[in-house]
């Protein structure tokens, strides 16, 4: 594998998506609306309604479970609380926007026939693959880098004081720099295997997007207190879907019938 072959197919990739920049409208929906919920339930409402968030026992109850922001009042403590777990969605962002251009981005080849001419050159497969995703992640992650800085910069201009301050910890720094990028790598693989495999796009899609499964379960346990993860057990958690990730792309060069596509298309 070459890096100058790599970032030639890199470029491809982001050629033929910059000729549907609509594809790319499904990411900005997801992550504006990860930041219109939170900031909507945990300033919006509180000013309309003018009650406070402590003044709900359970939320105040809960806020208190990770044992931060104990220096914060008991809204910044709640505020605090509810910034921590809606940061989860950008999580989905690049997941489920990028899917669509992922599971396509083999089987649309193959279909519109421009799959074949390209394995015909020496590039190899690992190569065509990773450019692939790619391809779906970079994008994606750039418009989710986007909305987690308007959503520290909500937090600096509409939060309690000392809210952004206890949000700025290495907790987060892994939630947003590794556990998302992992688990979007994660997912994506799992889309180019099934692309690669698949004559329709939506099935590839369908399989690449069961990993929100878990990532919904895993934001429903933590909104209720039942379950905080350590920075220790992020970074766990983001190694192991790393070293996965790297096993679907080795998986993914075996399942890949290069010589099969080639002869049909001669």
């Amino acid at each position: 594998m070459t890096s100058a072959r790599l970032v030639t197919l890199f470029g491809k990739e982001v050629l033929d998506l910059s000729r549907n920049r609509g594809a790319l409208a499904p990411v900005a929906f997801v992550a504006l609306l990860s930041l219109v919920l939170p900031f909507g339930i945990a300033i919006g409402i509180p000013a309309v309604t003018d009650q406070r968030l402590s003044e709900d026992a359970d939320l105040v109850k809960i806020s208190a479970v990770g044992g931060e922001g104990e220096e914060l009042s008991e809204d910044g403590r709640v505020q605090l609380f509810l910034f921590q777990q809606f940061l989860m969605l950008f999580l989905l962002t690049p997941i489920t926007g990028a899917m669509a251009l992922a599971a396509y981005s083999v089987v649309g080849e193959k279909q519109a026939r421009t799959l074949e001419p390209l394995l015909a050159t020496p590039i190899g497969t690992i190569e065509l693959l990773l450019a692939k995703v790619l391809g779906a992640l970079v994008p994606t992650l750039a418009i989710t880098m986007a909305g987690v800085l308007l959503y520290f910069g909500g937090l600096a201009l509409f939060a309690e004081p000392g809210v952004m301050r206890a949000m700025a910890n290495g907790r987060t720094a892994l939630l947003v720099l590794l556990l998302g990028p992992a688990t979007a790598l994660v997912s994506l693989q799992a889309a180019i295997i099934v692309s690669s495999r698949v004559n329709d796009p939506r099935t590839a899609q369908q399989f690449g997007v069961l990993i929100i499964v878990p990532l919904t379960a895993l934001l429903i346990a933590q909104f209720t207190g039942s379950l905080r993860l350590s920075a220790t057990a992020l970074a766990l958690i983001g190694a192991g879907l790393l070293g996965l990730w790297v096993l679907l792309a080795l998986v993914s060069v075996v399942l890949f019938e290069r010589e099969s596509i080639l002869t049909r298309w001669r």
